[in-house]
């Protein structure tokens, strides 16, 4: 076969005006007639070939998924603790701020990305801007770090299964592992809230650094694998693999439940916090920011990142959950509507947290911002107090855990999808056979089972701290959000983009979604990324433990695993693309494939267009 054959082969599959004024100038004889063929037939017959890729079975499973992810631990976990962290209310004018700047745009650009490419957060660059499939890599990079927070549902199990005890265990000091400075929850007299409580700790502290975590004295020290946990650990893989193993047409079932009832939990959890004594104490301070902290930079940056946590962007997860849409799917109107109900969360969340700690603040005779500690322990300290303080404690203590399971299974079983998905589409003959892709996901969770058991020992958390400081650092993110923006606003072209969302979904985003894209997400991030090596900090286990070297090394080494996928994969692909250093760049600055060819009145074609041709060509 000849190259001009092979090229008028490729022309027959697109069926493009352009592409045929090209064949026209080849050919002596050109006659062209359009046939549109059946896009299911199509479907079918791909199907056969590599396995059905699959779609949403209707919107709604798509918006509970989505809803589902983004609504999740960023909220409930980390949302209160950040607004702890950084003043209270003073946290929330950067953060509402960034949503609108940086959060609304970047959900918007990456939903309809797949949802125009019907690609996985890798090979959706071939359709984008093949230069930038590095982008890609490091999504898988830092994906496969962000499995780690599966430990999260791990603790949640374990409290769950303490929680149908007739004694709540963290709500008293008469067990094996509470020390004499322990503190009975039902200690709330007069004459105990004068004394000083410098060197006390709570029972629920106690419990989840004693009993549950079992805290070594550092990540040198490991100790041995805790069965209990390791049981929890298996169980949450085993249910991730029966959430996926189908992939959406599983998935999407699954989140009918999964993504509605922590809100009822929520809205329960919400209106009894109210009622505690001394709640609207905690609730002033985190209404009320204090001006003084606005000029923190530190509390900009934190806000920065918690939007990007949240929204689950700039990681490849929703690249995954739009390229199942259909290609016509509203994704504008979604992107509000899905970012206003994640932001509402987190803000209704405080609300339950900071009630909480209003209540405990009163109790303890102490202000609001002393009286649990910073971490990620806070909901499993905090909340475990709020629950065994209410009347039938059991009750709402399992209905808590279980919400807070509920909330990591969505964010975690789409997490790993979003892997599975884009490795699939990366090599779709084998793991898209028939009966394949079950046996890949079954192999997939099982290495991440062994992978996790060393979080689960004595020393477990030291190594969950660290891979959540480096592996998912906030610098990742900045880098990934301003190569992306790079690729899309400047290569692809911003307006251009926003001319296939209108070709999508009938409206076409305003201007303001181009200059984000344009200048403020890149140099905001770019910022945000000088600054976080400028001010970087090591990490420190309750402001005392220090890492040693090796393990800071190894957290860097992470970091980077990331980063540097961007410029390698670049490099790379200039040096084995053939041709001038300028055709190089303008052959890898061009989409590869295109996924559906414009006709001449500016709208995507159908995806059966052909072209029939009769031709009189000399060949070799």
């Amino acid at each position: 076969m000849t190259g001009l054959t092979r090229q008028m082969l490729i022309i027959l599959r697109s069926g493009c005006q352009v592409c045929r004024a090209a064949l026209g100038q080849h050919s002596t004889a050109v006659e062209v007639v359009d046939c549109r063929m059946n896009r299911e037939i199509r479907k079918k017959e791909n199907g056969r070939e590599v396995g059905d890729r699959g779609q949403w079975a209707s919107k709604t499973e798509y918006l509970l998924v989505v809803a589902g992810n983004v609504v999740g631990l960023g909220n409930v976990w980390r949302f209160p603790y950040l607004c702890y962290k950084n003043g209270g209310g003073a946290f929330l004018v950067p953060y509402c701020l960034l949503a609108v700047v940086c959060g609304i745009p970047l959900f918007l650009l990456e939903t309809a990305m797949g949802q125009y490419t019907q690609e996985g957060f890798i090979t959706c660059w071939m359709k984008l801007c093949p230069l930038a499939q590095g982008i890609g890599y490091g999504y898988f990079m830092m994906k496969l770090y962000d499995f780690c927070y599966v430990l999260v549902q791990v603790w949640a199990l374990f409290y769950l299964v303490f929680s149908f005890r007739s004694k709540l265990p963290w709500a008293s000091c008469d067990n094996s592992w509470n020390t004499a400075n322990c503190v009975d929850l039902q200690i709330s007299n007069s004459s105990n809230r004068t004394e000083n409580p410098i060197n006390t700790t709570s029972s629920a502290t106690e419990f989840w650094e004693r009993r549950v975590l079992a805290m070594s004295g550092g990540i040198e020290e490991l100790g041995s694998v805790r069965w209990e946990l390791a049981v929890c650990l298996l169980v949450s893989w085993v249910f991730c693999y029966f959430c996926i193993w189908k992939g959406v047409r599983s998935s999407g079932k699954v989140s009918y439940f999964t993504a509605t009832f922590p809100y009822l939990m929520l809205l329960v959890l919400l209106v009894r916090g109210l009622t505690l004594p001394g709640a609207w104490g905690g609730i002033y301070f985190y209404l009320y920011p204090d001006v003084n902290r606005l000029a923190d930079l530190e509390v900009w940056l934190e806000a920065g990142s918690q939007i990007f946590f949240s929204y689950s962007l700039t990681i490849g997860t929703l690249n995954v959950l739009g390229s199942y849409c259909d290609y016509n799917n509203n994704c504008y109107k979604d992107c509000f509507w899905l970012c206003l109900l994640n932001s509402a969360t987190s803000f209704v969340s405080g609300f339950v947290v900071f009630s909480v700690l209003g209540f405990m603040a009163e109790k303890q005779g102490v202000a609001v911002d002393q009286v649990a500690e910073s971490g990620p322990g806070l909901a499993f300290i905090v909340y475990p107090q709020a629950t065994a303080m209410m009347p039938l404690p059991q009750l709402w203590t399992v209905c808590f855990f279980l919400m807070l399971i509920l909330l990591s299974v969505d964010t975690h079983f789409v997490t790993v999808e979003s892997v599975i998905t884009s490795v699939s589409d990366l090599f779709p003959k084998l793991f898209r056979g028939r009966g394949r892709h079950e046996i890949f996901v079954l192999v997939f969770c099982s290495a991440f089972f062994l992978l996790h058991l060393p979080m689960v020992t004595e020393g477990g958390i030291y190594i969950f701290q660290l891979i959540d400081y480096y592996g998912c650092t906030r610098a990742c993110q900045d880098f990934m959000a301003v190569c992306q923006c790079f690729a899309m606003a400047w290569i692809f072209g911003a307006d251009h983009f926003r001319d296939i969302i209108k070709h999508m979904t009938g409206q076409k985003p305003s201007v303001f979604f181009e200059l984000c894209w344009r200048y403020a997400i890149p140099l905001l991030s770019l910022i945000s990324f000088i600054l976080y090596l400028a001010l970087y900090k090591s990490l420190k286990i309750n402001d005392g433990y220090t890492y040693p070297d090796w393990a800071y090394a190894l957290g860097w080494t992470m970091t980077l695993s990331s980063v540097v996928m961007v410029p390698l994969w670049a490099a790379g692909q200039m040096c084995v693309t053939p041709g001038t250093f300028r055709q190089r760049l303008s052959i890898l600055c061009r989409p590869a494939e295109a996924p559906a060819c414009p006709t001449e009145d500016g709208k995507p074609g159908e995806e059966g267009l052909t072209v029939g041709l009769t031709m009189s060509v000399m060949t070799d």
